[in-house]
């Protein structure tokens, strides 16, 4: 047995399992990497990858998704709906996703990328609908303004990763993209 593999296994968390994950999408590629690879160069066990992910992709995704399910507990209170999706992702700091929108040709996940994009997209849209309904936006207006929203998200999300995650905070790129989307659908709250 190798030193490196004596005693106690090391501490696993999701940062440990995303950056293995990552290293080894930049080395091999996603399509190539399997939970095993990521788990193996982490040193811990399967069983803790999926106490922390459902799947590979999962990795990618695992920070904004929690800042997309405070988004939607936001959305039901009464701030309004650019305050809560802007307050909601606030703290977002540079972490796999970003790495992965810049280096997605080189990880092989550009269209894991655009589809699990879709699913967040959906997922937002959705909230922000519910909310504008409940506010009594017409449910086609809601439907089109909700849509904007989501796409303003993740349009902030894309160009901060692009112009350098780790130098600047999303904040201002966000509270930019969401504030073009009144001007684009007007009284959609």
């Amino acid at each position: 047995m190798s030193a490196s593999r004596r005693g106690r296994p090391r501490a696993s968390s999701p940062e440990t399992l995303a950056e293995a994950a990552c290293e080894l999408f930049l080395e091999r590629g996603f399509a190539a990497t399997s939970v095993t690879d990521i788990t193996t160069r982490a040193g811990v066990s399967r069983s803790s990858f999926f106490n922390y992910f459902s799947s590979k992709a999962d990795i990618l995704w695992s920070g904004l998704d929690e800042r997309l399910e405070d988004a939607a507990s936001r959305l039901e209170g009464t701030e309004s709906v650019g305050a809560a999706l802007a307050q909601a992702l606030a703290a977002f700091a540079p972490d796999s996703l970003a790495l992965a929108i810049v280096n997605a040709q080189a990880m092989g996940v550009e269209a894991e990328l655009t589809r699990e994009a879709s699913v967040r997209r959906a997922r937002i849209a959705q909230a922000v609908a519910h909310r504008l309904e409940r506010d009594g936006v017409e449910p086609m207006r809601a439907q089109i303004a909700a849509a904007a929203y989501a796409a303003a998200m993740l349009a902030a999300v894309w160009s901060w990763a692009h112009d350098g995650a780790g130098r600047t905070p999303l904040q201002p790129t966000l509270e930019r993209a969401l504030a073009m989307v009144p001007e684009i659908v007007p009284d959609g709250r």
